[in-house]
């Protein structure tokens, strides 16, 4: 599936990835291929990736999630990638 998350400010990520963990509003969710259409409001937290056998994360607060057709959107009022990478 894609993921694209930015925020005001610039693009922080796009690619395809193989899951997606995401602080929202009321607690997390999980995005894997072929969810359901989602749509979300994002609290504060640590977006979690997962891509390759790669795990990133970015920070995020505020904005929304959707997902529609294998495409997750990340709209973060503020959002920054965090620098240590997880094999």
């Amino acid at each position: 599936m894609r993921l694209t998350v930015i925020s005001p400010e610039r693009a922080v990520f796009d690619g395809d990835v193989d899951a997606v963990v995401a602080p929202a509003y009321d607690g997390e969710v999980g995005i894997l291929p072929r969810h359901a259409p989602f749509m979300t409001l994002l609290g504060s937290g640590r977006l979690t990736i997962r891509s390759g056998g790669e795990t990133r994360t970015v920070w995020v607060e505020g904005g929304f999630l959707q997902v529609v057709n294998d495409v997750v959107r990340v709209v973060a009022e503020h959002a920054r990638e965090e620098t240590d990478h997880a094999s």
